[in-house]
């Protein structure tokens, strides 16, 4: 990337795909924004550029430093852990801006070390607060789906129960001379048909 699109994109400032810092020593802050993009549509997060689109960059000698902080954040501080891409853009004096380009997550939802799930809203992030967002997340990265949701059919008991009892019957049905015997078998396998 160029400095010259910096300058286009921080134009542009903070929106729900990109986010400015102009510093990074809070790993537990930068997994939630990691969190939030992956269990959004991903995004960037430029670390050397100020909330006001200033492309100041931050000291060659502090990318080591940075980078760790990153991998350690996507690796032990968001769960699933994540892998955020990275690359250094030199802004001139020295300086350099790192981009680190956080992709949509496949295996939503993502939490903090906290257990606190992050979705982007516009340029800034909140907590998943209802069930409903969190089946959201779950039917958008194909999880989960509307219609297996958990029931109580079948009379008293769940419906997972049931159907995992009526699975075992016939299974055993399909086995001649079982342990249950002939009489048994044939009696369980009319159950099956």
């Amino acid at each position: 990337m160029k400095i010259s699109e910096f300058r286009k994109i921080a134009a542009r400032g903070e929106d729900s795909r990109l986010q400015f810092k102009a510093n990074l020593r809070n790993m537990d802050a930068l997994a939630a924004e990691m969190a939030a993009f992956a269990n959004s549509e991903g995004g960037r997060i430029l670390i050397g550029v100020g909330d006001n689109g200033e492309l100041d960059g931050i000291f060659r000698s502090e990318v080591g430093r940075i980078n760790q902080l990153i991998s350690n954040a996507a690796s032990q501080h968001v769960r699933s852990p994540i892998s955020p891409q990275t690359e250094n853009v030199s802004v001139g004096r020295g300086r350099v801006v790192i981009v680190v380009t956080i992709p949509k997550g496949i295996d939503k939802p993502y939490f903090d070390k906290n257990g606190v799930i992050w979705l982007k809203v516009g340029a800034d992030k909140r907590r998943v607060n209802s069930k409903e967002e969190l089946r959201r997340l779950f039917q958008v990265s194909g999880q989960f789906h509307a219609d297996e949701l958990p029931t109580k059919a079948g009379g008293g008991g769940s419906g997972q129960t049931s159907v995992s009892r009526l699975s075992a019957r016939c299974l055993q049905a399909q086995i001649p001379g079982g342990a249950f015997g002939a009489v048994t078998v044939a009696a369980e396998h009319e159950s099956c048909n």
